[in-house]
């Protein structure tokens, strides 16, 4: 490692194999805390290549607890964090909303690491089980119409890293690696980033994939769908600029989509939403990225998504996902 660091302090980058090899040295406990941090912190003051993100990437789906869920064709909705902006859980709440709709969802999360709460946090909160049991979570897409993939569970390659990220508090490559590492291999994704350049990194390499998919960039710094503003959403076919007034919608204010100080705080906005007691601009937005999932899965408009999207919430049938969920933790 002490090679590596010298070289990466002098701005030279890896090899996708040489990328390769040090998540898989990490995860055999090579190196020590310390040199890990230093890796880790390298990335915070220079860009990753693509090489380098191919690398992490391939060692962690190699690494991996593979799930086969094939026969759901489910679609993962799902955020980078790290855009630092502490909105509710909002790829969680429209996953449900999804499920709700038809569409199954395979939910890969994590724990917030430089927000209040995590996709883990609040589900734990509300008493659904982490499992990596493939029936278990069978018996789940099969009912519920979603199974929460919870990220440790799958990844034994990432449990030295998971410490030195929660003490770090910051965002780090994790981020980015996070959502293109879903165990169940989904054809069908909606990824949230937190800055342009990501989204270039994900276009290049989900464009040599076979999925079916939509990257998602907010303007103004967030990782999904926010209405407080434009956003730029790239698919397998398009690339386009997405404006509220597309689906007939006003811009919000950044304060509309708070996600609270505490996971309780969380985890009540989350209840108060699904249950259909949000507020306009909170519905206005689960849906927004909901429909965006529903469109992407169905190959159908994302003004049609919206209107499914809608339905699912309003009709408590996402709740009814979720509370579906809950009972088959128990």
């Amino acid at each position: 490692m002490k090679d590596t660091l010298n070289r990466l302090i002098n701005h030279e980058t890896l090899t996708t194999q040489e990328a390769k090899q040090i998540i898989v040295n990490i995860s055999n406990d090579m190196y020590n805390q310390s040199q890990i941090a230093c890796f880790l912190s390298v990335y915070m003051m220079r860009s990753i290549t693509i090489d380098e993100l191919l690398g992490f990437r391939e060692a962690l789906l190699e690494l991996c607890v593979p799930i086969n869920l094939s026969d759901f064709n489910a679609i993962d909705i799902v955020g980078t964090g790290g855009d630092g902006k502490n909105t509710f859980n909002i790829s969680t709440l429209s996953s449900f909303i999804t499920a709700g709709a038809g569409v199954n969802v395979s939910k890969h999360g994590n724990y917030g690491v430089s927000s209040t709460s995590g996709s883990s946090n609040v589900m734990e909160h509300l008493g659904v089980k982490f499992s990596n049991d493939e029936d278990f979570l069978k018996r789940c897409v099969d009912q519920a119409g979603i199974c929460i993939l919870h990220a440790p569970l799958f990844h034994p390659a990432m449990k030295n890293v998971a410490p030195i990220r929660r003490e770090l508090g910051v965002k780090t490559f994790f981020n980015m690696l996070g959502p293109m590492v879903n165990p169940s291999f989904p054809k069908n994704q909606v990824l949230g980033v937190f800055n342009l350049e990501v989204l270039r990194l994900y276009s290049f390499l989900y464009q040599n994939t076979d999925k079916n998919y939509n990257i998602v960039f907010a303007l103004d710094g967030y990782d999904e769908i926010s209405l407080t503003g434009k956003a730029k959403i790239v698919s397998n076919h398009t690339e386009k600029l997405f404006s509220p007034e597309d689906l007939g919608l006003k811009t919000i204010t950044q304060e509309a989509i708070y996600g609270g100080d505490t996971i309780a705080d969380a985890a009540k906005i989350f209840v108060d939403i699904i249950s259909g007691n949000g507020t306009e601009a909170q519905n206005n937005v689960v849906c927004a990225n909901a429909g965006l999932a529903i469109a992407t899965s169905e190959q159908i408009s994302h003004q049609a998504g919206f209107e499914k999207a809608k339905e699912s919430l309003f009709s408590g049938k996402a709740k009814q996902s979720l509370d579906k969920l809950i009972e088959l933790s128990k």
